[in-house]
């Protein structure tokens, strides 16, 4: 499974534009593209800043599709008012211990390593991890992107509530800190998020 990520740095006071937009137009274009499998948005109503992910089959279809979503892309940016930045993942793992529902945040981390070492932290990710942040209060899933290659990494922790994501702020920091000493990473920026639009479709991974 792959996916493509549209950062987008908008202005706070088009958000809510921005986000009829990516519901009523964007989301319905995209998924009717081949191998498209679904979308979620998050946003911060704070700095304006956006993250729409799409979720592929496979990487052909992701790259195939490419022409068909820039204007949409473009679009998007226009509404929102920013600029915006595009990265292309494999799907490393993913773990729900239930669907998002209404009220629900996530928080983001973006992590680089050398790319040699990128497999070993996936695996640990995935044994190590995982199973412990299953044990915060109000958690809901988390998802871990990566691109091996330039030694790239993205991990998406959702919560049921605001509050449930504050409450776990150093529990995860905690974890955070951990698991990037030990795998030899660098955390190059963390931010929360409302989960605006929870259509990811990404099948569990084991």
């Amino acid at each position: 499974m792959y996916a493509r990520s549209t950062t987008i740095r908008g202005n706070p006071e088009s958000l809510d534009a921005g986000i009829d937009f990516v519901r009523d137009e964007l989301m319905p274009a995209v998924r009717g593209m081949d191998g498209c499998v679904g979308l979620s948005l998050l946003a911060d109503r704070e700095s304006g800043m956006c993250i729409v992910t799409t979720s592929w089959r496979d990487r052909e279809t992701m790259q195939a599709s490419a022409e068909g979503v820039r204007p949409l892309r473009d679009r998007a940016s226009q509404v929102f008012g920013g600029e915006y930045e595009v990265q292309e993942w494999e799907v490393s793992a993913m773990h729900r211990r239930h669907e998002a529902h209404h009220g629900a945040c996530a928080r983001v981390t973006w992590l680089r390593g050398e790319p040699d070492a990128m497999d070993h932290a996936i695996d640990t990710f995935r044994m190590s991890l995982m199973p412990r942040l299953d044990d915060l209060a109000g958690f809901c899933s988390v998802s871990l992107m990566t691109h091996p290659a330039e030694g790239m990494a993205a991990s998406a922790v959702t919560y049921d509530s605001r509050e449930d994501m504050v409450e776990n702020r150093e529990s995860a920091r905690a974890l955070r800190e951990e698991f990037a000493t030990g795998m030899g990473l660098a955390v190059t920026d963390v931010r929360e998020f409302d989960l605006v639009l929870a259509h990811l479709r990404v099948p569990e991974t084991a």
